[in-house]
């Protein structure tokens, strides 16, 4: 092990001693996992956004004009409430800036719900929004939603006909061009531009004095930070032209094109999974139904509304919607973690929860990730319960290193699943030697430049983590440089993505601390030697920022465009688990930034067994949509403290697997 950085790392809890008490403390964790498990096998925690997921629900109700729960809107405002911040409006993650577009919605749905706009939390709100820009200065998804409440015109909404469905693939703009979750969000809301429905709105509520100016008056959106003038004046002009043309679309022509859309929307359905298994387009898709004139008990109307129900979280004071739920991911997650921590019973947990997920292996249908590789079989996993038009890499990487883990000391039972999946990795790597989270080769970036990409997340490129998972999959499965040109262009490919500083981006969680995890897990499964440049420039980074309590944190706004180093933020139970299972990755168990930050994790533990986090540390989309995973501070401070243990019982440096 090298030892050449332990100058630099804070020794505030010099007295702990590693293995003190380090058996019982996870045991302690094990056990409250355990007992999260479900009776079938499988793990799945609660999944939190930020405000807007709540609101959008209260306002989807009053726009279908449904009869509302008043008990559980009184829930819901209870927790909008209680997520506003300090600066008056709502922010995407906790203890994160003013959001304006989140506050808006927030302030919508309260208003809606019937809070008193006098009311002093509503007056600071709406003071914020006002300061802020007022509801004008909100983005594209944003004012959709007020256009169906007539609270603002649709010439204010990019025009995106629906004539888009009808486009061939050569095209420009298509369809598989766009990343899965834009696709999904799109399709439906082709439908809702093109006929121009209103909200029921029982209740008449209207949020005016959100505006600086006549809301009707407000033209086309501003361009976005991440956007390019050339490129955005382009497809403005494009815009415009639209605007004026589309009167004289044949009508045959939208008729035949709406068509098209709700014939997309109903082969992905998804029953009460709901379309894409992710709240927007699920929302989206209720709506399109209502206005084409389903009733409430139509069989597609029905599994629709169902499926947006499923995803509410209602406690005795408080109620909130979750953006979708997890639980392939969460079970992936803990099934490795039951196998670090080790011993009969936990592994036999772990086995139970894999025979859950082995039947939920897609292999009978080619999702929308198939036009870039047709000839490829399908053999993913998708991060819902079902989602089968949309299986994703990481996830299916993840279970795919659990099972070969469980299997390594028993009989091959998840053989033909493991090779299968590895059969659809390989062919899923992109151009560049990455991988991306659902599509192949997803780099049309030119597209981020439309006025309805404000949002910047069009795009499912590939990225450091997901590309880190794809190549630790693949060596934990044998595979080496020499023998596999996809996993010496992979490892090519993270070589190139290393920043200035030592770390890597990571996509799906906050942010350098997790992409840089990533993929030192995946150079040591490698076995790209702990002495190489790129991983001791990494160590050295992780070290560097560690917070002086022996944890490491790391704040959303790393995701600003004009990055410049890491964002000091409080120390969390998940990322420093992240910084503790890279450092053991890189042959660093000895160092004594490792000891402190698994003391760190010691004193945190809560009476439960458990940590308490309460910061969001995972990603939907950079600067747009943040997510805290209630299991992560379950299983990563569990996950990491047992590999501290083993390979100071071991007396080893080297870390066998590929997470």
């Amino acid at each position: 092990m090298t030892a050449d950085l332990s100058d630099t790392a804070p020794l505030a809890a010099s007295s702990f001693r590693a293995n003190e008490d380090l058996d019982g403390r996870i045991d302690k964790a094990l056990t409250a996992l355990i007992a999260e498990q479900k009776p079938d096998g499988h793990f799945v925690f609660e999944l939190e956004a930020d405000a807007t997921i709540p609101a959008e629900y209260v306002l989807l109700q009053h726009f279908l004009g449904e009869s509302t729960d008043a008990a559980l809107e009184a829930k819901i405002g209870a927790y909008l409430r209680r997520v506003q911040g300090a600066h008056g409006g709502w922010p995407l993650f906790r203890d994160g800036a003013f959001d304006v577009s989140a506050s808006v919605k927030a302030y919508f749905a309260l208003k809606m719900i019937g809070d008193d706009p006098a009311a002093e939390h509503m007056r600071r709100a709406r003071e914020a929004i006002l300061v802020a820009g007022g509801a004008a200065a909100v983005n594209v998804f944003t004012r959709s939603l007020l256009a169906l409440y007539g609270n603002m015109s649709w010439r204010a909404v990019p025009l995106m006909p629906p004539e888009i469905m009808l486009l061939p693939r050569w095209f420009p703009f298509h369809l598989s061009k766009i990343s899965y979750w834009a696709r999904t969000t799109l399709v439906p809301l082709l439908v809702l531009q093109a006929l121009k429905p209103k909200a029921r709105n029982p209740r008449g509520v209207r949020i005016d004095e959100l505006f600086l100016e006549p809301p009707m008056t407000i033209g086309p959106p501003k361009k976005a930070p991440h956007q390019r003038w050339s490129w955005f004046l382009f497809f403005r002009a494009i815009d415009t032209a639209l605007r004026a043309f589309e009167p004289l679309f044949p009508k045959e022509l939208r008729d035949r094109a709406i068509k098209a859309a709700v014939s997309f929307c109903n082969e992905r359905l998804n029953g009460e999974d709901g379309l894409g298994a992710i709240f927007p387009p699920m929302a989206n898709v209720v709506m399109v139904f209502d206005v084409l004139g389903y009733p409430p008990d139509h069989p597609d109307r029905a599994v629709a509304r169902r499926a947006l129900d499923k995803l509410l979280v209602i406690r005795e004071h408080e109620a909130y919607c979750q953006p979708c739920v997890s639980p392939v991911w969460d079970t992936a997650l803990a099934c490795h973690t039951l196998l670090e921590a080790g011993g009969d019973g936990a592994t036999a947990q772990a086995r139970k929860a894999l025979d859950w997920l082995l039947p939920l292996q897609v292999l009978d249908l080619r999702g929308d990730w198939s036009p870039q590789r047709p000839e490829l079989r399908p053999g993913g996993w998708a991060f819902q319960y079902v989602n089968a038009h949309y299986p994703d890499l990481d996830d299916t990487a993840v279970v795919v290193m659990a099972m070969d883990r469980a299997q390594a000391a028993q009989e091959p039972r998840f053989a033909a699943a493991i090779e299968r999946a590895r059969e659809w990795v390989v062919g899923m790597q992109s151009a560049n030697g990455g991988w991306g989270a659902f599509d192949a080769d997803n780099t049309h970036t030119y597209l981020n430049n439309i006025p309805f990409a404000d949002h910047g997340a069009l795009l499912d490129p590939p990225t450091e983590d997901v590309a880190a998972r794809c190549i630790s999959m693949l060596a934990q499965l044998g595979e080496t440089p020499r023998t596999s040109p996809v996993l010496a262009r992979g490892i090519d490919y993270l070589r190139r993505t290393q920043t200035a500083d030592g770390s890597w981006y990571g996509r799906w969680g906050i942010n350098y601390i997790y992409g840089t995890w990533s993929v030192l897990c995946a150079l040591n499964a490698a076995g790209v030697p702990h002495t190489a440049p790129e991983i001791r420039k990494a160590v050295h980074w992780l070290v560097s920022i560690q917070n002086a309590d022996g944890g490491w944190g790391e704040d959303g706004s790393s995701y600003k465009l004009d990055y410049r180093g890491h964002k000091p933020a409080p120390s969390t139970a998940s990322q420093t688990a992240w910084a503790l299972l890279a450092l053991m990755a890189a042959g660093e168990a000895d160092h004594p930034a490792v000891a402190h930050g698994v003391a760190y994790l010691a004193e945190t533990q809560n009476d439960a067994g458990l940590w308490d986090e309460e910061r969001f540390t995972a990603t939907g989309f950079p600067r747009v949509f943040y997510l805290r995973y209630h299991g992560y501070s379950k299983f990563f401070p569990l996950w990491a403290m047992a590999r501290y243990r083993n390979l100071q019982r071991a007396n080893s440096a080297s870390v066998a697997f590929g997470m």
